[in-house]
């Protein structure tokens, strides 16, 4: 049952319900359960998940695991409770109820394969989830049409999608893998690096390594915090081989990483410090070029605005990656063959360090998941950028907060005995980065320490805003 447990553990950390789960405490319909059946399973084939579950003991909005009373061995109307979904079911799919323990809580977790073919229907009844309500599909005719094209759409991926251009050429290809060491053998690298479909055609990897993709990849500058604010400027990077496009967007973030000086009580040396982490930048870039939905043929998406860098990735989690193992660092490749080549050209490594490297420098809260894309925000740290304002009759010299240290602060002013560790959990961060970042508020008058480690509590000094 460890499977079902870190299922569980991975649901709840979702904000919301979606398309394939539903959380329950101890209600029971049976004709309702049987629509859940039919909606979830239509909902997880078109959002391309192998399984959908309804699952009883979580309150839904809280998404607290509480326990339920939910027996699913009852008869309803004289006959077991499963015989009676199977035989309303169309076509039969191989629902399956489970019976787990989390934290000596009882947990059932009712598992729903994916549609497959054709929509599952109840009692004559197609159903899918909009929002968190389950509706007759035949009502919203959009919708339909989006359920049935997913049932017709076979797995493709960038090795089993033909490239849209046969003539392609791989000059800079060479010379990249050259210039990592590595000669490329020219009679057989396409085969090597799996550039064909099954047909013998160029597939999208092929032209995604050519020397010319035909994707663009951009670097888009706004002068503000939105893309309200006035356009700064558009940086090009794409159309050719996108090992040598990822390489620009780091050259990139590189220059516009300025190094300020801190002289703030400078004793024998000045302090440098850059305007964002490099590291974790260079990460969250690699990522989002490795695991980007490359078959809709759209490139991942930077923006640079005056507090942050946002790297925008198309697409959601692999299929079988949960949250939980994301967080974690346990990544599935969205394009295990691109995933295979940087690897390869050690432009990225498997050792699963990239996203904790980013959660621990900055926090969960710079991942941002919508229906469509996965966003990373890198805030910038702008020492020097100090705002004037009014504390009774003194004029305090104030240095904004990034949002993290914005939380920090608020998690102390709602309780002023919270400890490192206890925020280091809230927050996310490891050891050291919360260390930097509460030296950060101690320094610059946001926070002092009154009082012992183990016996004192914090007293706020500042309020960012």
């Amino acid at each position: 049952m460890d499977k079902y447990i870190k299922l569980i553990n991975n649901l709840i950390e979702y904000k919301t319900e979606e398309e394939w789960f539903e959380f329950k405490e101890n209600w029971f319909e049976a004709h309702g359960i049987g629509e859940y059946i039919s909606a979830l399973s239509n909902g997880a084939v078109m959002r391309d998940k192998e399984y959908a579950y309804l699952v009883w003991g979580i309150q839904d909005g809280t998404h607290e695991i509480v326990g339920t009373s939910f027996d699913f061995h009852m008869d309803f109307k004289k006959e077991p409770l499963e015989h009676y979904l199977a035989r309303q079911i169309n076509p039969d799919v191989s629902f399956s109820f489970k019976e787990i323990e989390i934290d000596g809580k009882r947990l059932v977790v009712l598992e729903i394969p994916c549609a497959a073919k054709i929509p599952t229907s109840f009692d004559g009844v197609r159903y899918i989830r909009i929002g968190s309500s389950k509706v007759n599909v035949a009502k919203y005719p959009e919708r339909e049409a989006k359920l049935f094209e997913s049932l017709r759409k076979e797995k493709c991926s960038i090795q089993s999608l033909e490239s849209e251009y046969q003539e392609l050429t791989f000059e800079r290809l060479f010379t990249y893998y050259a210039g990592k060491g590595i000669t490329l053998n020219a009679k057989n690298f396409k085969k090597n690096l799996g550039l064909f479909t099954k047909d013998g055609k160029h597939n999208l990897l092929a032209q995604l390594l050519s020397d010319d993709s035909h994707i663009p990849i951009r670097i888009s500058v706004f002068t503000g915090e939105t893309k309200a604010s006035p356009l700064y400027s558009i940086k090009e990077f794409g159309n050719t081989c996108i090992l040598l496009s990822l390489d620009k967007v780091l050259e990139y973030a590189d220059v516009i990483n300025l190094i300020q000086t801190d002289e703030k009580n400078r004793m024998l040396s000045r302090k440098d410090i850059p305007l964002f982490d490099m590291n974790a930048f260079r990460e969250a870039a690699i990522n989002a070029f490795v695991h980007n939905k490359w078959v809709d043929r759209n490139a991942p998406m930077i923006t640079v605005y005056s507090n942050r860098i946002e790297i925008l990735s198309r697409g959601t989690l692999a299929p079988n990656q949960t949250m939980e193992g994301f967080y974690l660092g346990e990544s599935i490749p969205v394009n295990q063959k691109l995933s295979d080549i940087f690897l390869q050209l050690h432009i990225s490594e498997r050792s699963g360090r990239g996203v904790p490297k980013i959660i621990d420098t900055y926090g969960k809260d710079v991942f941002d998941f919508r229906e469509n894309s996965i966003v990373v925000n890198i805030p910038f740290n702008r020492i020097n950028r100090h705002i004037d304002y009014n504390v009774g009759d003194k004029v305090v010299n104030k240095i904004p907060l990034n949002p993290r240290r914005k939380r920090i602060l608020e998690e102390i002013r709602n309780n002023p005995n919270i400890t490192q560790i206890q925020l280091m959990q809230i927050i996310g961060i490891g050891k050291t980065a919360m260390q930097n970042n509460i030296n950060f508020l101690k320094e610059y008058g946001y926070i002092e320490r009154i009082g012992s480690n183990k016996a004192g509590y914090w007293n706020i000094k500042l309020l960012d805003g």
